[in-house]
């Protein structure tokens, strides 16, 4: 087991049983999904296997029997009579031009067309074409299409900063996709994927026969790997790797847990479910790294979170009615829904009376990439320097150097750039700036924590230490001390045992820094 090749990077699942690697045997839901439902849509984060599934799918209904043997859908009946598969994958491809998006469509079309030996006329539109492929396929070799649709809504997504490009492969993919339903009598089977689900919408208004297994209870483990399955498949491996770090099985287990464990894509019953790619990689490597993340830069999530009207800290404690999970508008001010499609966010807590869903964060591979990436993007420290400079902080925490702490955030905000600052809400960025901070720093902070007589704009509980910061913005330090003291923050923490430390800062907006502070013990 120790030689266990696992299918890193590799989405074909003929390659996968032909060359001997680990496969997770997902063909229970896929059964399921053939003998009960004909069109499907599935929502599910990047690198989640959505390509894997698909690839899957087309293999069975080519009749790829021998693929399947020793698989579960192999225990059920089935013709195994091969389909005529229309295949589309928009991934990989650039889709800045309109002309770029019609390459692209006509590279596959053409494909098909060869197959089926159909001729075309250069006024045939995407959607008359696509409507003549299927009806021909079906004619040709008597078996209805099934048609497999990977990443629908990568060129959607790339042209989320372009209204008039967008609008232009918008109209183009409704008259791609009016033949899912205009066609039923020519389809045996549809899927489409992709990471989000745009509401509102043109596209999928067109498509009410479309069914939508993203958040379903039957279907949430069809993609990932839950806790049964990583036990089921990888246990010889998990010795493996105790053995390689010098520690238990239970303590590999757990840390794997930790990092990429915490997806649950339904309300209710949802099993738990570790990030894939992240997960094999470690495996692979019998490593702990930050595997998902760093493959992929969330900028225009960011970009949203800072131009919307929610505080961080909140992120990890989101309220939202399930409803408003489901659907994405086609600029993505919807930035919660975004969050949650990409993965960055996934389900807690449900409240079936009002039908709410608490957010957060799934692992820390997914909490500690994003915040570090934030620091970046709300700062001009580089994401090479970002874990050089947080240990700094740490240590100035850790050992009570107060003063030197407040020395280092006065340079750190110094060094911003002009553009790091939303001057309509001030308080707010240095707030969020300093929680990135204290939560990437992995101390207990909290960021206007509710006592019985106000709030404290910040505080931070290390193992010997109670530190209680209250800002001002254009007034003064004194200020700021003074209220701790007239407000009596301390009060709650004076039986705590640790030395409680009080800081009172002023933050300028003239020079877009700390210009005073004072601190007391």
């Amino acid at each position: 087991m120790s030689r266990m090749l696992f299918p890193i990077g590799i989405q074909t699942f003929s390659e996968i049983r032909e060359n001997g690697l680990v496969y997770v045997d997902k063909t229970e839901y896929i059964h399921n999904l053939v003998s009960t439902s004909k069109y499907i849509f599935l929502s599910r984060p990047r690198r989640f296997g959505k390509s894997l599934l698909l690839s899957t799918i087309k293999a069975f209904f080519e009749g790829r029997r021998e693929l399947f043997e020793g698989l579960a859908i192999a225990e059920y009946e089935h013709d195994w009579e091969p389909h005529p598969v229309l295949h589309f994958d928009f991934s990989g491809n650039n889709y800045n031009s309109f002309k770029g998006f019609e390459s692209q469509i006509n590279r596959i079309f053409t494909e098909f067309e060869n197959k089926y030996e159909i001729t075309t006329d250069d006024a045939d539109t995407f959607g008359v074409r696509f409507r003549r492929i299927i009806q021909t396929a079906h004619n040709k070799t008597g078996k209805r299409v099934v048609i497999l649709i990977d990443e629908y809504d990568k060129a959607l997504l790339e042209t989320v900063d372009n209204e008039p490009l967008q609008e232009q492969i918008r109209n183009e993919l409704r008259g791609i996709y009016g033949n899912l339903k205009g066609q039923d009598a020519h389809i045996r089977f549809a899927m489409l994927t992709g990471v989000t689900r745009f509401g509102y919408l043109s596209i999928f208004s067109d498509l009410n026969n479309l069914q939508d297994i993203s958040m379903s209870e039957q279907y949430a483990g069809i993609c990932g790997i839950t806790t049964e399955e990583l036990h089921k498949y990888f246990h010889e491996r998990i010795k493996l790797f105790s053995k390689k770090e010098g520690t238990s099985v239970e303590s590999v287990y757990k840390e794997l847990k930790r990092n990429y464990d915490g997806y649950h894509f339904s309300p209710v019953n949802s099993p738990d479910i570790y990030n894939p790619f992240s997960l094999l990689n470690s495996l692979s490597e019998c490593n702990f790294d930050d595997y998902w993340f760093r493959t992929g830069t969330p900028t225009s999530l960011v970009k949203m979170i800072r131009n919307g009207n929610i505080s961080l800290q909140h992120l990890n404690n989101y309220d939202s009615g399930i409803r408003a999970l489901s659907d994405v508008s086609f600029n993505l001010s919807n930035y919660i829904s975004v969050l949650y499609q990409s993965g960055y966010l996934t389900i807690k807590g449900y409240d079936k009376e009002f039908r709410m869903v608490r957010l957060g964060f799934p692992n820390m591979e997914v909490e500690r990439g994003f915040l570090n990436y934030l620091l970046c993007i709300y700062t001009d420290i580089p994401e090479n320097e970002t874990e050089f400079a947080i240990r700094k902080f740490v240590l100035d925490v850790r050992n009570g150097r107060t003063e030197d702490f407040m020395q280092r955030l006065q340079s750190f905000f110094s060094d911003f750039g002009y553009d790091s600052f939303d001057l309509k809400n001030l308080e707010r960025h240095y707030q969020d700036v300093i929680y990135i901070i204290m939560k990437l720093m992995g101390f207990h902070t909290d960021i206007e924590y509710k006592t019985a007589s106000g709030r404290i704009d910040m505080l931070i509980r290390t193992a010997d230490y109670i530190y209680i910061f209250e800002f001002k913005i254009d007034k003064s330090a004194k200020e700021a001390l003074e209220q701790i003291d007239s407000k009596d923050y301390m009060l709650p923490f004076k039986a705590d045992g640790r030395k409680i430390i009080k800081i009172g800062a002023n933050f300028s907006s003239e020079i877009r820094s700390i210009d005073s502070w004072i601190i007391e013990s």
